[in-house]
């Protein structure tokens, strides 16, 4: 027990000395079903990652978790009882994340970023394989390497990939120095056959530094003022990008780069309707033509928790330049997660629920019943509820 308190005490420190207000990043021992109504789910199987994740901003946590059971990075496939279906454990020294099903070239697969990690982000390849683990494609942009956050494929065979670079810059208006080091997290979509890199673009070159809610301080005297987690398209195919450190969401013209419009953060464009509120959130993306989704983790730690973790629908009215709430989605025991998490649109209607680094996966209905709910060891960057490849 002694490494478990070491990785909650790491858990406190990493965000300052006041008390912890996020949930306790460690979940128990071992996989644990909560909540049950089988009546009410879907067929299909747990897709998640054990371990700490690259994206924890937690540094040494991953060496920590590694002392305990469960705690070795593995993509896992588990039926809802938790036993474990398929198991694939990356090399030693290595991380994997963001496991889930995609689609290439007509065909169900798996997917992940595997590589090794840096505080808060990773640099590494985004891999396409098979139901055996067998690799069919390996998307390597170059560079700074892919990063653990997104690593998404579109329907005309490309990838959507983050990427972390590091470079100097004037970093007084966020409290650094005149000749400082951060990372300029970028979005990149990369040709999955050729290898080439079609379109690039820097949330430095195009996002004020002093629209950052945090100077994002890592190890290393490196900050990290934007943090890029999620890129995907809207029904028009334009980018959907979020900033978790600006605490905003943009949408992004793939051929200009110019920002059409924003979401949330210091200078959005679209006017927000009460209760479209949220903070430090990931994995936004439309569920439908006019509707955005995101988790809203309203947390970057004990230093900065604004209220309970949710899911959050909004209608997008791009023509009134408005944004209005649809629905907002709580956990029952008000979980707060200062870290990662994800939501998934399931056939049934039903939404499956990563808690990001609170260590807990839940299935809601469409009224906000909770159907499923199970906690993990360690909290998975993202989870996902689908059947098999093959």
């Amino acid at each position: 027990m002694a490494a478990v308190s070491v990785l909650v005490a790491a858990c406190a420190g990493a965000a300052g000395a006041q008390p912890v207000a996020p949930s306790l990043p460690f979940g128990g021992f071992a996989y644990t079903v909560k909540t049950e109504n089988a009546g009410e789910q879907g067929d299909g199987y747990v897709y998640y990652t054990s371990g700490v994740s690259a994206a924890a901003l937690v540094p040494g946590a991953g060496t920590v978790a590694q002392a305990l059971p469960g705690g070795r990075p593995a993509n896992i496939v588990a039926d809802r009882s938790g036993k474990e279906i398929k198991r694939y454990e990356p090399p030693a020294g290595q991380d994997v994340s963001n496991f889930r099903t995609q689609v290439y070239q007509g065909r169900k697969v798996f997917t992940w970023w595997q590589g090794s990690t840096v505080a808060g982000h990773g640099a590494g390849v985004g891999i396409i394989a098979d139901e055996n683990f067998d690799v069919l494609a390996t998307v390597d942009p170059g560079g700074a390497g892919a990063d653990v956050h997104e690593f998404r494929l579109t329907p005309d065979g490309h990838a959507l990939l983050t990427s972390y670079p590091q470079v100097q810059a004037d970093l007084t208006a966020i409290g650094g120095p005149a000749d400082g080091k951060m990372f300029d997290t970028v979005a990149l979509v990369i040709d999955v056959a050729s290898g080439k890199q079609l379109f690039r673009w820097s949330a430095a070159e195009h996002v004020p530094l002093s629209d950052s809610e945090t100077s994002g301080k890592l190890t290393g005297d490196v900050y990290d003022p934007y943090h890029m987690n999620s890129i995907s398209l809207d029904p028009s195919g334009n980018l959907v990008v979020s900033l978790r450190n600006t605490a905003a969401v943009y949408d992004v013209d793939p051929n200009s780069g110019d920002i059409r419009w924003q979401l949330g953060g210091k200078h959005p464009t679209l006017t927000a309707d009460p209760g479209v509120e949220f903070a430090f959130q990931h994995d936004a993306e439309f569920s439908d033509a006019s509707t955005l989704r995101l988790f809203n983790n309203n947390s970057s730690g004990p230093a900065e928790t604004r209220g309970a973790s949710s899911v959050e629908w909004i209608h997008i009215d791009e023509a009134n330049h408005s944004a209005t709430l649809v629905r907002n989605q709580q956990h029952p025991e008000g979980l707060v997660s200062m870290a990662m998490g994800n939501a998934q649109a399931l056939p049934n209607g039903d939404t499956f629920v990563s808690w990001g680094m609170t260590p807990r996966i839940s299935e809601f209905s469409p009224t906000g019943e909770l159907v499923y709910d199970a906690a993990l060891p360690f909290g998975s960057y993202r989870a996902y509820f689908d059947t098999l490849p093959g």
